[in-house]
């Protein structure tokens, strides 16, 4: 436990009097990989709950943690997306220029697969915890080190990856709304702009955000980031979704959701990233009312609290989180799951798939799928659809083209090899409602599918 603190960084880089200023964080919505099960009865854990409406509810955790049965019991239970807390930062990455280790974000990854989970990728450029060697570059040679490094860490983990924090908090607090003075900003101001190419070109598949804190209300810095996602959006850069982090005190912003709906009528979703509050009288009351602002803004894809008990908290002196050091659910968690709960559809704003399934009919199911085709490879979203009766599972049988092969799955488990390859349910998105549905995805090498998938209901 020798880094516990988000990010790496304690109160002397974000101090408790802005933690107190804070305003507070969120609800989710989902992309298009993410499950819509049917809107039966309200669900019982946090990402089945976030997932009724297309949203995703997740947490921070380290590798290390899966060896803590109460902390991992919670974890997989409750959340339906993780993201690492410190083990795919560029220290933990890259320790030594071109040694590179992922030991602990494969870890990461490889549970999130078995347990159905998506994965947010943190952080890939950020002026903390970079390693040793980095922090004594300058100029081209930082530039090129950038670059090299998303490179090799977004490629590695390509096709993986569900959201990536490309640029990790490169503006700077106070009044002026302007870039934080850092060995990255020294190399040019157009750093961020290459950062986020240069991931694109990595990962074409993953979400690319901007992620940074104390912009939860419309203030300078947040207005600073706002305008530099404008004109990234007007320049073709190419800048998916912006995360907020929400670490907040006592006090939420009064336009907490105004701010999250201006960056999303820019084009961008928004997530909230690294949610906690500090304990008092209205903890549970902050953590209702962002969920609640995140689930009014149609853009808003995802919710991320920052650890799973408080004694996992960089914060744990102020117990922040959802659970107890016991493990015991807090009077916040309810608060959450009942404002998850008080919504049901998919996201109005996601585009449907671009073969339309067939209407439903009989008790079986249908599927549909949709491609983001690049050259050499491509990401495949399938809807699954329930026909006139509920169903308690389903298979998918997809035919590849000769030479296509599946590098990466979410919310389903494949089997198979050559030219087909079935999909099964996992076990929070068999169940389905008369006419409800459901998505999975996969990546693969080669040639996406070009047939409907056939599906086969129990």
């Amino acid at each position: 436990m020798n880094r516990r603190s988000t990010d790496g960084r304690g109160p002397a880089i974000r101090p408790r009097v802005l933690l107190l200023s804070l305003a507070a964080g969120t609800a989710l919505l989902a992309s298009t990989m993410l499950v819509v099960p049917a809107a039966n009865a309200a669900a019982s854990t946090l990402g089945a709950a976030a997932a009724q409406s297309g949203r995703y509810f997740g947490a921070a955790t380290s590798s290390f943690m899966f060896s803590n049965s109460q902390h991992t019991t919670i974890l997989n239970r409750e959340f339906n997306s993780i993201v690492a807390e410190n083990e795919m930062k560029w220290d933990a990455t890259e320790p030594q220029q071109n040694g590179f280790n992922f030991t602990g974000g494969d870890r990461l990854v490889a549970h999130a697969r078995a347990n159905g989970m998506s994965v947010r990728g943190h952080a890939l450029v950020w002026h903390a915890q970079q390693p040793g060697w980095a922090q004594n570059l300058s100029g081209t040679a930082l530039r090129n080190a950038m670059t090299n490094h998303i490179t090799r860490v977004a490629g590695h983990f390509r096709g993986q990856i569900h959201s990536w924090d490309v640029v990790n908090e490169a503006f700077a607090d106070g009044g002026g709304g302007g870039r934080r003075d850092s060995n990255l900003q020294r190399t040019g101001n157009d750093w961020i702009e290459v950062a986020f190419r240069t991931a694109r070109a990595a990962d074409p598949g993953a979400k690319l955000c901007y992620n940074d804190y104390n912009t939860d209300g419309i203030n300078a810095k947040s207005t600073g980031i706002y305008n530099m996602v404008r004109d990234f959006k007007a320049r073709g850069v190419p800048i998916d979704c912006v995360g907020f982090q929400s670490h907040l005190g006592t006090t939420l912003a009064g336009d907490y959701q105004a701010n999250l709906q201006r960056f999303a009528d820019l084009g961008v979703d928004v997530q909230i990233t690294e949610l906690d509050v500090a304990q008092g009288s209205n903890q549970a009351s902050i953590y209702e009312r962002v969920t609640r602002a995140c689930l009014a803004v149609a853009r808003c894809t995802g919710i991320t609290v920052w650890g799973v008990r408080d004694s996992d908290s960089w914060r744990r002196n102020e117990n922040p989180l959802l659970f107890d050091a016991n493990g015991n659910k807090k009077a916040a968690y309810q608060s959450v799951l009942n404002a998850l709960n008080s919504v049901s559809g998919p996201n109005p704003t996601t585009p449907p798939p671009t073969t339309t399934a067939p209407p439903p009919t009989g008790g079986g199911c249908t599927a549909s799928v949709s491609l983001n085709s690049w050259n050499g490879g491509f990401v495949a979203t399938v809807k699954v659809t329930a026909g006139n009766s509920a169903i308690r599972g389903w298979t998918v049988r997809v035919a590849l083209p000769g030479g296509t092969a599946v590098t990466g799955t979410w919310n389903a488990q494949a089997s198979g090899s050559g030219g087909t390859v079935n999909f099964a349910n996992v076990s929070y998105n068999g169940q389905l409602g008369a006419g409800g549905n459901t998505e999975f995805g996969f990546q693969g090498t080669g040639t996406g599918p070009s047939g409907t998938p056939t599906c086969t209901a129990s």
